[in-house]
């Protein structure tokens, strides 16, 4: 079995991706934070006793998409998982193919979680699809960084404690792409105790009744483990999700590691929280990919 985490070189100096939305997309302050995704995981319920192998969870602020994506996590808290891979679309930065960090820790206000160097590696070297890079992670002009990976981080540190990191960024959203990270996960994951996290929010700005309509369809897919015809449907525009490719590739490693179901345990959309207004608004969906 490779080395779950494993830097060579011990005194070269460490490279951290230090976090670029804390204190926006939620609170820089740790006792405020712990005590935010506590309050929404106690409001949480556990649905799913089977093995899990992937979840989806919404990556907006707390104060729209925590609740539900505290649904996610919920399912996951305290098992023991050693490996987490994050796959997130990118925002704000194009790029051919996926993106594994190259450094060697993310951190949030929670603490540093040290990056899975020798499993990425290994996982970048089984396509042209997926290398080993920044892009997608650093920080940009005016310290703009992409936030889509950065804030399942957080809930993670919290249900699971400690576990190593595979931090995955989509510049490219495409089948062959998705399918080539989903073929090269299960491939290094077999024989690990993983699991993957898809980040992504559903529909954009529309009007809070076609919000629902139109992620109910979206649900519909997930819910059948259709990954190849909900990618298709968000091409043809049908349905949306900031991160379809991110979704697929975890569903399609989740499926050859022997994960066949998934379930939207829990959706609302930025209108439902007291700060929200109804007239454009955000889905956002907690999914669970099981056996």
């Amino acid at each position: 079995m490779v080395p779950i985490y494993d830097v060579s070189d011990k005194t070269t100096q460490k490279r951290v991706r230090e976090p670029a939305v804390a204190g926006m997309f939620y609170p820089e302050n740790p006792r405020q934070l712990i005590e935010m995704i506590d309050e929404y995981l106690d409001a949480a319920q556990k649905v799913i006793h089977e093995p899990i192998g992937g979840l989806v969870a919404p990556h907006a602020g707390y104060v729209y998409s925590g609740p539900v994506a505290a649904w996610s996590f919920k399912q996951v808290a305290f098992d023991p998982y050693d490996v987490v891979v994050v796959i997130a679309p990118s925002h704000f930065e194009y790029f051919h193919g996926a993106s594994i960090y190259s450094g060697d820790f993310y951190a949030t206000p929670l603490g540093e979680i040290p990056v899975a160097r020798a499993l990425s590696e290994e996982i970048a070297a089984l396509s042209p699809h997926i290398f080993l890079g920044e892009e997608g992670h650093h920080h940009l002009d005016g310290n703009r960084g992409e936030h889509a990976l950065e804030v399942e981080l957080p809930f993670l540190q919290r249900v699971l404690g400690d576990f190593v990191l595979i931090p995955i960024v989509m510049g490219e959203q495409t089948w062959p792409v998705a399918e080539a990270l989903g073929s090269a996960l299960a491939t290094v994951l077999k024989g690990q105790n993983a699991l993957i996290v898809a980040s992504s929010d559903l529909s954009h700005y529309y009007p809070y009744d076609t919000a629902y309509a139109i992620d109910k369809q979206f649900m519909e897919y997930f819910n059948q483990f259709a990954y190849r015809e909900l990618l298709e449907a968000v091409a043809l525009r049908e349905v949306e999700a900031c991160g379809a490719g991110p979704i697929v590739a975890t569903m399609h490693a989740c499926h050859l590691m022997g994960y066949t179901h998934s379930k939207a345990v829990r959706y609302a959309t930025s209108g439902d929280v007291p700060y929200g207004e109804k007239a454009q608004v955000v889905g956002y969906m907690a999914g669970v990919i099981f056996q």
